[in-house]
Protein backbone atom coordinates (compact mmCIF):
# COMPACT_ATOMS: atom_id res chain seq x y z
CA UNK A 1 0.00 0.00 0.00
CA UNK A 2 2.85 2.35 0.83
CA UNK A 3 4.39 1.71 -2.59
CA UNK A 4 1.06 2.53 -4.27
CA UNK A 5 0.79 5.84 -2.39
CA UNK A 6 4.37 6.72 -3.34
CA UNK A 7 3.67 5.89 -7.00
CA UNK A 8 0.55 8.04 -6.97
CA UNK A 9 2.46 10.91 -5.38
CA UNK A 10 5.16 10.70 -8.04
CA UNK A 11 2.54 10.66 -10.81
CA UNK A 12 0.76 13.67 -9.32
CA UNK A 13 4.00 15.59 -8.97
CA UNK A 14 4.92 14.82 -12.58
CA UNK A 15 1.53 16.08 -13.68
CA UNK A 16 2.09 19.32 -11.82
CA UNK A 17 -0.58 18.68 -9.18
CA UNK A 18 0.31 19.96 -5.72
CA UNK A 19 -2.56 20.13 -3.20
CA UNK A 20 -2.44 23.00 -0.68
CA UNK A 21 -1.11 22.00 2.72
CA UNK A 22 -4.28 23.16 4.46
CA UNK A 23 -6.58 21.12 2.21
CA UNK A 24 -7.91 17.73 3.18
CA UNK A 25 -6.33 15.18 0.84
CA UNK A 26 -9.02 13.53 -1.27
CA UNK A 27 -7.16 10.63 -2.85
CA UNK A 28 -9.82 9.88 -5.48
CA UNK A 29 -10.07 13.47 -6.65
CA UNK A 30 -6.31 13.92 -6.62
CA UNK A 31 -5.75 10.71 -8.55
CA UNK A 32 -8.25 11.79 -11.21
CA UNK A 33 -6.55 15.18 -11.54
CA UNK A 34 -3.19 13.43 -11.77
CA UNK A 35 -4.40 11.09 -14.52
CA UNK A 36 -5.78 14.05 -16.48
CA UNK A 37 -2.49 15.90 -16.16
CA UNK A 38 -0.50 12.88 -17.33
CA UNK A 39 -2.79 12.45 -20.34
CA UNK A 40 -2.29 16.10 -21.25
CA UNK A 41 1.48 15.70 -20.94
CA UNK A 42 1.41 13.03 -23.67
CA UNK A 43 0.34 15.52 -26.36
CA UNK A 44 2.13 14.85 -29.64
CA UNK A 45 3.96 17.58 -31.54
CA UNK A 46 1.35 17.28 -34.29
CA UNK A 47 -1.47 17.86 -31.79
CA UNK A 48 0.29 20.90 -30.32
CA UNK A 49 0.74 22.29 -33.84
CA UNK A 50 -2.97 21.76 -34.57
CA UNK A 51 -4.04 23.50 -31.35
CA UNK A 52 -1.71 26.35 -32.33
CA UNK A 53 -3.23 26.50 -35.82
CA UNK A 54 -6.74 26.71 -34.38
CA UNK A 55 -5.75 29.40 -31.89
CA UNK A 56 -4.09 31.48 -34.62
CA UNK A 57 -7.19 31.08 -36.77
CA UNK A 58 -9.22 32.45 -33.86
CA UNK A 59 -6.80 35.38 -33.46
CA UNK A 60 -7.03 36.14 -37.17
CA UNK A 61 -10.81 36.36 -36.76
CA UNK A 62 -10.50 38.68 -33.77
CA UNK A 63 -7.95 41.06 -35.29
CA UNK A 64 -7.89 43.28 -38.36
CA UNK A 65 -5.84 41.30 -40.89
CA UNK A 66 -4.36 43.33 -43.73
CA UNK A 67 -5.89 42.14 -47.04
CA UNK A 68 -3.80 40.77 -49.90
CA UNK A 69 -3.64 44.08 -51.76
CA UNK A 70 -2.71 46.10 -48.67
CA UNK A 71 0.76 47.75 -48.81
CA UNK A 72 1.70 46.09 -45.49
CA UNK A 73 0.85 42.62 -46.79
CA UNK A 74 2.62 43.23 -50.10
CA UNK A 75 5.73 44.43 -48.32
CA UNK A 76 5.78 41.50 -45.89
CA UNK A 77 5.27 38.96 -48.66
CA UNK A 78 8.02 40.55 -50.71
CA UNK A 79 10.69 40.41 -48.03
CA UNK A 80 9.72 36.95 -46.72
CA UNK A 81 9.29 35.27 -50.10
CA UNK A 82 12.37 33.11 -49.47
CA UNK A 83 11.06 31.85 -46.13
CA UNK A 84 9.31 28.59 -46.95
CA UNK A 85 9.67 26.49 -43.80
CA UNK A 86 11.18 26.28 -40.33
CA UNK A 87 11.80 23.06 -38.42
CA UNK A 88 9.89 21.20 -41.12
CA UNK A 89 6.82 23.44 -40.73
CA UNK A 90 5.48 25.45 -43.69
CA UNK A 91 5.53 29.13 -42.81
CA UNK A 92 2.62 31.51 -43.37
CA UNK A 93 2.66 35.25 -42.77
CA UNK A 94 -0.04 37.82 -42.03
CA UNK A 95 -0.13 41.43 -40.84
CA UNK A 96 -2.35 42.69 -38.03
CA UNK A 97 -3.32 46.33 -38.61
CA UNK A 98 -2.65 47.91 -35.23
CA UNK A 99 -0.39 50.55 -33.76
CA UNK A 100 0.93 48.00 -31.26
CA UNK A 101 4.55 46.92 -31.68
CA UNK A 102 4.74 43.14 -31.75
CA UNK A 103 5.50 40.02 -33.76
CA UNK A 104 5.31 36.34 -32.90
CA UNK A 105 5.77 32.92 -34.46
CA UNK A 106 3.76 29.84 -33.49
CA UNK A 107 4.49 26.09 -33.34
CA UNK A 108 2.35 25.50 -36.44
CA UNK A 109 4.49 27.83 -38.60
CA UNK A 110 2.19 30.86 -38.41
CA UNK A 111 4.00 34.21 -38.17
CA UNK A 112 2.05 37.34 -37.33
CA UNK A 113 3.54 40.83 -37.60
CA UNK A 114 1.89 44.00 -36.31
CA UNK A 115 1.82 47.02 -38.62
CA UNK A 116 3.07 49.18 -35.74
CA UNK A 117 6.32 47.21 -35.81
CA UNK A 118 6.57 47.46 -39.58
CA UNK A 119 6.23 51.24 -39.39
CA UNK A 120 9.36 51.58 -37.28
CA UNK A 121 11.59 49.06 -39.07
CA UNK A 122 13.30 49.02 -42.44
CA UNK A 123 13.24 45.72 -44.37
CA UNK A 124 16.43 44.26 -42.91
CA UNK A 125 15.43 45.21 -39.36
CA UNK A 126 11.99 43.70 -39.80
CA UNK A 127 13.54 40.50 -41.10
CA UNK A 128 15.84 40.51 -38.08
CA UNK A 129 12.84 40.51 -35.74
CA UNK A 130 11.06 37.85 -37.79
CA UNK A 131 14.20 35.71 -37.86
CA UNK A 132 14.44 35.94 -34.08
CA UNK A 133 10.80 34.87 -33.66
CA UNK A 134 11.27 31.96 -36.07
CA UNK A 135 14.28 31.03 -33.95
CA UNK A 136 11.86 30.34 -31.07
CA UNK A 137 10.00 27.92 -33.35
CA UNK A 138 13.12 26.12 -34.54
CA UNK A 139 14.39 25.74 -30.96
CA UNK A 140 10.91 24.46 -29.92
CA UNK A 141 10.44 27.25 -27.36
CA UNK A 142 6.99 28.15 -28.68
CA UNK A 143 5.95 24.49 -28.64
CA UNK A 144 6.98 24.18 -24.99
CA UNK A 145 5.06 27.35 -24.16
CA UNK A 146 1.96 25.94 -25.82
CA UNK A 147 2.25 22.64 -23.93
CA UNK A 148 2.59 24.48 -20.63
CA UNK A 149 -0.53 26.47 -21.42
CA UNK A 150 -2.44 23.30 -22.29
CA UNK A 151 -1.50 21.82 -18.91
CA UNK A 152 -3.44 24.51 -17.08
CA UNK A 153 -7.02 24.76 -15.89
CA UNK A 154 -9.86 23.75 -18.17
CA UNK A 155 -7.49 22.76 -20.96
CA UNK A 156 -6.36 19.67 -19.01
CA UNK A 157 -9.91 18.46 -18.51
CA UNK A 158 -10.85 19.03 -22.16
CA UNK A 159 -7.76 17.27 -23.49
CA UNK A 160 -7.97 14.30 -21.12
CA UNK A 161 -11.66 13.78 -21.90
CA UNK A 162 -10.79 13.46 -25.61
CA UNK A 163 -9.01 10.20 -24.86
CA UNK A 164 -5.90 10.89 -26.91
CA UNK A 165 -7.79 12.48 -29.79
CA UNK A 166 -7.79 16.18 -30.57
CA UNK A 167 -10.08 17.96 -28.13
CA UNK A 168 -12.69 20.47 -29.24
CA UNK A 169 -11.81 23.75 -27.55
CA UNK A 170 -14.20 26.67 -27.19
CA UNK A 171 -13.60 30.00 -28.92
CA UNK A 172 -12.68 31.58 -25.59
CA UNK A 173 -10.15 28.82 -24.92
CA UNK A 174 -8.63 29.21 -28.38
CA UNK A 175 -8.49 32.97 -27.85
CA UNK A 176 -6.74 32.42 -24.53
CA UNK A 177 -4.18 30.15 -26.19
CA UNK A 178 -3.59 32.72 -28.90
CA UNK A 179 -3.03 35.52 -26.43
CA UNK A 180 -0.55 33.34 -24.56
CA UNK A 181 1.42 32.81 -27.77
CA UNK A 182 1.36 36.48 -28.72
CA UNK A 183 2.57 37.62 -25.31
CA UNK A 184 4.87 34.69 -24.48
CA UNK A 185 7.93 35.59 -22.45
CA UNK A 186 11.01 33.42 -22.73
CA UNK A 187 13.97 32.90 -20.45
CA UNK A 188 17.26 34.68 -20.95
CA UNK A 189 18.78 31.46 -22.31
CA UNK A 190 15.91 30.93 -24.73
CA UNK A 191 16.17 34.50 -26.03
CA UNK A 192 19.89 34.04 -26.66
CA UNK A 193 19.22 30.73 -28.43
CA UNK A 194 16.58 32.43 -30.60
CA UNK A 195 19.09 35.18 -31.44
CA UNK A 196 21.64 32.65 -32.70
CA UNK A 197 19.08 30.45 -34.42
CA UNK A 198 17.44 33.46 -36.06
CA UNK A 199 20.84 34.65 -37.26
CA UNK A 200 21.50 31.26 -38.87
CA UNK A 201 18.01 31.19 -40.39
CA UNK A 202 18.54 34.57 -42.05
CA UNK A 203 21.94 33.50 -43.38
CA UNK A 204 20.57 30.24 -44.79
CA UNK A 205 17.91 32.20 -46.64
CA UNK A 206 20.28 34.78 -48.10
CA UNK A 207 19.26 37.64 -45.83
CA UNK A 208 21.43 40.14 -43.98
CA UNK A 209 21.53 39.30 -40.24
CA UNK A 210 22.87 42.75 -39.38
CA UNK A 211 19.24 43.80 -39.49
CA UNK A 212 18.80 41.89 -36.24
CA UNK A 213 21.50 44.03 -34.63
CA UNK A 214 19.97 47.25 -35.92
CA UNK A 215 16.47 46.20 -34.83
CA UNK A 216 17.65 45.30 -31.34
CA UNK A 217 19.52 48.59 -30.99
CA UNK A 218 16.46 50.54 -32.10
CA UNK A 219 14.12 48.71 -29.73
CA UNK A 220 16.59 48.90 -26.85
CA UNK A 221 16.80 52.68 -27.32
CA UNK A 222 12.99 52.89 -27.37
CA UNK A 223 12.80 50.78 -24.23
CA UNK A 224 15.12 53.15 -22.37
CA UNK A 225 13.33 56.23 -23.67
CA UNK A 226 9.77 55.04 -23.10
CA UNK A 227 10.10 52.91 -20.00
CA UNK A 228 9.19 49.81 -22.01
CA UNK A 229 5.68 50.93 -22.87
CA UNK A 230 5.54 48.74 -25.96
CA UNK A 231 4.39 45.15 -25.59
CA UNK A 232 7.15 43.70 -27.76
CA UNK A 233 9.84 45.59 -25.90
CA UNK A 234 8.50 44.31 -22.61
CA UNK A 235 8.39 40.78 -23.97
CA UNK A 236 11.92 40.79 -25.36
CA UNK A 237 13.93 43.05 -23.10
CA UNK A 238 12.32 44.11 -19.82
CA UNK A 239 13.13 40.89 -17.98
CA UNK A 240 16.58 40.55 -19.50
CA UNK A 241 19.18 43.08 -18.33
CA UNK A 242 21.83 41.73 -20.73
CA UNK A 243 20.35 43.35 -23.85
CA UNK A 244 23.64 45.10 -24.65
CA UNK A 245 25.44 41.76 -24.33
CA UNK A 246 23.05 40.19 -26.84
CA UNK A 247 23.61 43.04 -29.27
CA UNK A 248 27.40 42.75 -28.93
CA UNK A 249 27.17 39.02 -29.53
CA UNK A 250 25.26 39.54 -32.78
CA UNK A 251 27.73 42.23 -33.89
CA UNK A 252 30.61 39.86 -33.22
CA UNK A 253 29.04 37.16 -35.38
CA UNK A 254 28.38 39.62 -38.20
CA UNK A 255 31.94 40.91 -38.19
CA UNK A 256 33.30 37.36 -38.07
CA UNK A 257 31.22 36.53 -41.14
CA UNK A 258 32.44 39.66 -42.94
CA UNK A 259 29.12 41.49 -42.83
CA UNK A 260 29.73 45.24 -42.67
CA UNK A 261 27.76 47.60 -40.48
CA UNK A 262 25.43 49.98 -42.34
CA UNK A 263 26.11 53.68 -41.94
CA UNK A 264 23.68 56.02 -40.24
CA UNK A 265 22.92 57.57 -43.64
CA UNK A 266 22.04 54.17 -45.09
CA UNK A 267 19.74 53.35 -42.20
CA UNK A 268 18.03 56.72 -42.51
CA UNK A 269 17.59 56.25 -46.27
CA UNK A 270 16.13 52.78 -45.76
CA UNK A 271 13.56 54.09 -43.28
CA UNK A 272 12.66 56.93 -45.63
CA UNK A 273 12.28 54.38 -48.42
CA UNK A 274 9.72 52.45 -46.40
CA UNK A 275 7.73 55.59 -45.63
CA UNK A 276 7.72 56.54 -49.30
CA UNK A 277 6.54 53.02 -50.13
CA UNK A 278 3.48 53.44 -47.90
CA UNK A 279 2.85 56.96 -49.16
CA UNK A 280 2.59 55.54 -52.67
CA UNK A 281 0.21 52.84 -51.55
CA UNK A 282 2.70 50.01 -51.89
CA UNK A 283 4.06 50.97 -55.30
CA UNK A 284 7.34 49.07 -55.42
CA UNK A 285 8.93 51.58 -57.80
CA UNK A 286 9.71 53.74 -54.78
CA UNK A 287 11.82 51.00 -53.25
CA UNK A 288 14.11 50.36 -56.20
CA UNK A 289 15.83 53.73 -56.32
CA UNK A 290 16.89 54.23 -52.71
CA UNK A 291 20.29 53.47 -51.19
CA UNK A 292 20.48 50.04 -49.55
CA UNK A 293 20.21 49.78 -45.79
CA UNK A 294 23.30 47.65 -45.31
CA UNK A 295 26.10 45.94 -47.14
CA UNK A 296 27.66 42.53 -46.92
CA UNK A 297 31.10 41.40 -47.99
CA UNK A 298 30.88 37.86 -46.64
CA UNK A 299 31.95 34.93 -48.77
CA UNK A 300 28.58 33.24 -48.75
CA UNK A 301 27.08 36.12 -50.67
CA UNK A 302 24.53 37.17 -48.08
CA UNK A 303 23.06 40.50 -49.11
CA UNK A 304 20.79 43.07 -47.66
CA UNK A 305 17.15 42.29 -48.36
CA UNK A 306 16.72 45.81 -49.64
CA UNK A 307 19.92 45.76 -51.72
CA UNK A 308 18.36 43.47 -54.34
CA UNK A 309 16.76 45.41 -57.14
CA UNK A 310 13.06 44.75 -57.00
CA UNK A 311 10.77 44.63 -60.04
CA UNK A 312 8.74 47.75 -60.76
CA UNK A 313 5.54 45.73 -60.86
CA UNK A 314 4.35 43.01 -58.57
CA UNK A 315 2.73 39.95 -60.10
Amino acid sequence: MKKIIISISIALAAAGFTPPASAQFDLGHALQAGIQGIQAMTLSDEQVAEYARQSVEQMDAENTVAPDNDPYTRRLRSITAAFKSADGLPLNFKVYKTSDVNAFACPDGSVRVFSGLMDMMDDDELLGVIGHEIGHVEKHHSRKQMKQQLLQGAFVEAISSAGGRLATLSQSQLSQLGQALASAKYSKKQEEEADDCGYDFLRRNGKNPWGMVSAFEKMSAMEKASGAQYSYLQKMFSDHPDTDKRIKSMKKRCKKDGITEPTAAELKAAQAMNQEYYNRGGDNKSKSSVTTSSKSSNKSGTKSSSSKKKPSKRK
